[in-house]
């Protein structure tokens, strides 16, 4: 009886943000151990559908850097990587184009349909929703110390969002997974990272939330404690301090990029604990960081 009543309690205290929330857009980018772990995956599809059956709009823009190093590594092609950019030639390019837009998106589409969502797969290719343009060289050092300029290839920046068709799928009740490739205004397919493009989708959008699913618990202050919460003068303030520092600073500019954009709430949290996405949006806690435009 106990754990009944401790299962009502749960759902009770999970009602205000589902009335609060019904009808907003939420946009959740989805990528490390969650994408792999068969567990991980299931309950995301689970989330995602229990998500739009109490009215929340969701958005799905999935990453797969792991299986796309998988893949150039079964088929031979060396793949070497600049400042944090994956350098991306033509065949590079091809392979980028087979497991994001073919294989990994048909199989988020396929769980998420399996259990019980209208689930729909596109890319930033499609309808123009994404239009980018490359990425100027990046300037690092080669072995003899010496600075050079690399050009990356076709990886790009996304320099407009166009979300008339997702606006769309989304009123007739439909979830869009969306791979992050852009083209650009020529129809050359573009390498873009998908951190950046759910951000960006998420303020063309005007979205309740944008949740970036890592594989890190969220933002954490000096000490190594995790911050519920962040402002975003304050998230600044601690990139400039060093306290946030390597791979977690793209993340938190593109979460500041969000709410600077329109979006309520950016949130941080570890994809590798389950039920992860509902325990962040429907608890009082919450488990990761969230980030705000405002510091109060």
């Amino acid at each position: 009886m106990d754990e009944l009543i401790h299962k009502a309690a749960i759902l009770q205290e999970a009602l205000p943000y589902i009335q609060r929330f019904h009808g907003c857009v939420f946009v959740v980018k989805y990528g490390g151990h969650a994408m792999i772990d068969e567990a991980l995956r299931v309950s995301f599809a689970r989330h995602v559908c229990l998500l739009r059956y109490v009215g929340i709009q969701v958005v799905v823009v999935h990453g797969g850097g792991p299986q796309i190093n998988q893949t150039l590594d079964q088929m031979g092609i060396h793949s070497s990587f600049v400042a944090g950019h994956r350098v991306t030639d033509d065949k590079t390019m091809d392979v980028v184009e087979m497991v994001l837009c073919g294989k990994l998106n048909s199989e988020i589409v396929s769980l998420i349909t399996r259990h019980g969502g209208r689930a729909v797969g596109l890319s930033g290719k499609d309808d123009q929703l994404f239009i980018g343009k490359k990425k100027a060289p990046i300037k690092t050092k080669d072995e003899s110390g010496q600075e050079v300029s690399v050009d990356l290839g076709r990886v790009g920046e996304i320099a407009e969002v166009r979300p008339t068709l997702i606006r769309d799928l989304l009123d007739r009740g439909y979830i869009p997974v969306i791979a992050p490739v852009a083209r650009t205004a020529e129809g050359e397919a573009l390498n873009v990272n998908a951190d950046t493009a759910a951000g960006r989708l998420a303020a063309a959008l005007g979205a309740a939330k944008f949740v970036l699913m890592t594989d890190v618990d969220g933002v954490k202050d000096k000490s190594g404690a995790l911050l519920s919460s962040l402002g975003a003068r304050e998230a600044e303030a601690l990139i400039e301090s060093g306290v946030i520092g390597g791979g977690m600073i793209p993340k938190v500019r593109c979460a500041l990029g969000a709410v600077g954009g329109g979006v309520e709430k950016v949130h941080v949290l570890d994809g590798r604990r389950l039920h992860a996405l509902l325990l962040e949006i429907f608890t009082d806690h919450g488990i990761g960081t969230e980030i705000r435009e405002s510091d109060d």
